[in-house]
């Protein structure tokens, strides 16, 4: 599947930033500012994954994160309607019999 084709996709694009290994890089100290990589960031089985994304892929992969957060958040809206209609139509009514 190309990234390009991606509808949704749970996770966060986010910057990481780490150290370097290399003894002679200037972010090899601590408290440097280290590496920069665009990553998505999701989680799966418990853990976080980290997954480096290509620079030309990096908006289409954003614009998949952001269509995943508008839908979740329109699927619970519904949901929580939908419950709060199933428990008016089921909860005893005081009152009767």
């Amino acid at each position: 599947m190309s990234v390009l084709e991606l509808t949704w996709v749970r996770g966060s694009v986010v910057t990481d930033r780490r150290r370097c290994g290399k003894p002679t890089c200037r972010y090899a100290e601590a408290g440097a500012a280290g590496h920069e990589s665009v990553v998505l960031s999701y989680s799966q089985a418990g853990r976080t994954h980290f997954l480096m994304l290509p620079a030309e892929q990096v908006a289409a992969v954003r614009a998949a994160t952001e269509r995943y957060r508008k839908r979740k958040a329109q699927l619970e809206a519904v949901a929580n309607r939908r419950l709060a209609e199933l428990v008016a139509a089921l909860a005893p009514r005081s009152g009767r019999a």
